[in-house]
């Protein structure tokens, strides 16, 4: 039963690592009755998050160009300096903080990246200007 079990699990190992090293894991972005398809990053972070899944978060507006989350636990990070932030970007800053952009602009800031909408046409009205839900999933 043992062996049983765990040949089981290395092969869910095997194919989530498989998903990421073929182009990234695939999920949905839902928002209200928007989908919008995405792709995380093969990196620490991103598989972390893809654990999650499916996740509905209630995420706070921030100033006109982002929705944010503030999870309780870290999440691995290499963080790296954007000089431009673009729409339909899914990033992490300070470690515990999911931020999912909707418009594009100049930046300063340092995030690692978690995945990205592939055609974010539409996730401006999608998101509107306060705090919304959002739903991740596979």
């Amino acid at each position: 039963m043992k062996k049983i079990l765990l040949l089981a699990l290395t092969i869910i190992f095997l194919l989530s690592s498989n998903a990421f090293a073929q182009g990234g894991v695939k999920m949905k972005v839902i928002v209200g009755d928007k989908t919008f398809d995405a792709v995380l990053e093969d990196n620490a972070a991103a598989r972390k998050f893809a654990e999650k899944l499916p996740l509905e978060i209630s995420m706070t507006e921030l100033n006109g160009n982002e929705k944010y989350y503030r999870f309780s636990e870290r999440f691995p990070s290499n963080d790296s300096r954007f000089s431009t932030i673009r729409e339909g970007d899914l990033l992490l800053w300070s470690s515990n903080t999911v931020v999912l952009f909707y418009k594009t602009f100049s930046s300063g800031y340092s995030y690692t990246r978690l995945g990205k909408i592939s055609n974010a046409a539409g996730l401006k009205d999608a998101v509107g200007r306060g705090n919304i839900t959002v739903r991740f999933e596979k």
